[in-house]
């Protein structure tokens, strides 16, 4: 039985249309242009409208171009958005569906995931969240042959996505992608120099202790946690707010965009 999560947000966050949505995020990934000597292991992104955050969010899947054939694994966390979760939550799904086609969930990952007791099932809460359903079309058009452990984070500590991130931590073949647009409805100064500090904070991995700087902050900070245990080294990419990109300037949203990378001496895999 194909037991696939269809997409709840084409055509209203993404282009619907397969052929427009392929061109849309490869014109974004062409425009990122990004300078990554090393291998992510991590990444945050924004999960905004593509016309807001898009350009945001590309900046950073455009930095695994050098490496997209060794990736075949992403861990996707991200807030609830409409529905309370305990924990965190893993879909019923064997696969989620966008416009380009369908992606795998990663039996073994998910397999590993379930024994942890903070890590339940729950489809209402991926039935109609936006947040990691608008990150696979940059991922299907950046890697190659991939499969995925959708997460939603609620309520829970840092060490307990900590302790979820390391049993999934793999090697190069292995992503972790966190979700996260920065403040909500500030006036567009406010909002800078809100960003900006949250900006700080994520490149010293220090905790956020403010959730309203981040909606995803359960996640993030559940990263910075990891990140702090396996030595990585955090870059910021892109911070901007819908006040640069397509809204207006009295209640913006912010976006930023920040790769996560181990073992500096390393650099780009020669192409053959």
């Amino acid at each position: 039985m194909n037991n696939t999560r269809p997409p709840a947000v084409a055509g209203m966050f993404y282009p619907g249309d397969a052929e427009t949505l392929r061109l849309t995020v490869d014109r974004l990934l062409a425009d990122a242009a990004p300078e990554q000597e090393r291998q992510p292991k991590a990444l945050i992104v924004p999960h905004a409208g593509y016309v807001y955050s898009g350009s945001t969010a590309a900046k950073a899947y455009a930095a695994l171009a050098p490496w997209a054939k060794q990736i075949h694994r992403v861990i996707l966390l991200g807030p609830t958005h409409r529905v309370a979760v305990n924990g965190i939550a893993l879909p019923e799904a064997e696969a989620f569906a966008t416009p380009l086609g369908e992606v795998p969930i990663d039996v073994e990952a998910r397999a590993t995931a379930c024994t942890l007791p903070q890590v339940g099932v729950s489809d209402p809460a991926h039935a109609e969240e936006h947040a990691l359903e608008v990150q696979l079309p940059f991922l299907q058009r950046t890697l190659e042959d991939f499969s995925i452990l959708p997460l939603v984070v609620g309520e829970v500590r840092p060490a307990s996505v900590g302790e979820v991130l390391d049993a999934l931590w793999g090697g190069p073949e292995t992503l972790i992608v966190v979700s996260s647009d920065l403040s909500h409805y500030l006036p567009y100064a406010q909002a800078c120099e809100s960003d900006a500090q949250t900006a700080q904070r994520i490149l010293a991995l220090r905790a956020l202790d403010d959730p309203r700087s981040a909606c995803g902050a359960s996640a993030i900070n559940g990263l910075l946690h990891a990140a702090r245990q396996h030595d990585l080294h955090v870059e910021l990419v892109d911070l901007r707010n819908s006040g640069d990109t397509a809204g207006d300037r009295q209640r913006v949203v912010g976006y930023g965009a920040f790769t996560f990378c181990t073992e500096p001496h390393e650099g780009k895999p020669h192409v053959h």
